[in-house]
């Protein structure tokens, strides 16, 4: 009978220790929803990142910057339509995170840009970077690359 509390206990354990409950990050009053990036076509000098960054604190955060091992440069992006006309635009000065809010980078809005990719990112790999934050200093992620043309992770862990 006593192995039976051990069994549960163990099943627990291994269902709270799965991916979905890995591929958040957390440091101090942010969380960072599981960070992931789309796959490119051979040769691609750009790649895209995306997560969903929530600020538990009374107080802002700013993302300011960031890192990802495959590519050169690292900036944050955003996207606007003005008369009828997509335009990108890096954001300057870093993308403030509000007090109890939180910020959704995707395909179609703000995203990170990963300039000068150093290699084709494909389906399935994991890709190490850094976002660095104003309050929070540099949190270390792992991007999981999802398909090209993916619109948001393919299994939401959150």
């Amino acid at each position: 009978m006593k192995l039976i509390p051990l069994f549960s206990a163990l099943a627990l354990g291994a269902l709270l220790a799965t991916p979905a409950a890995a591929h958040d990050y957390k440091a101090g009053t942010l969380v960072i929803h599981h960070p992931w990036a789309r796959a490119t076509p051979q040769g691609a000098p750009v790649g895209g990142g995306y997560a969903v960054i929530e600020n538990t604190s009374d107080q802002p955060d700013k993302l300011t910057g960031g890192s990802f091992a495959a590519s050169a440069g690292f900036a944050i992006h955003q996207m606007s339509m003005k008369d009828g006309v997509m335009s990108m635009a890096p954001v300057e000065g870093g993308l403030d995170i509000p007090a109890h809010g939180k910020v959704e980078f995707n395909p179609s809005a703000t995203h990170l840009m990963f300039t000068g990719l150093k290699q084709q990112l494909k389906k399935g790999d994991e890709v190490d970077g850094t976002l660095v934050f104003e309050k929070a200093g540099t949190i270390n992620v792992r991007f999981k690359v999802e398909s090209l043309g993916a619109k948001a992770p393919e299994h939401d862990d959150h």
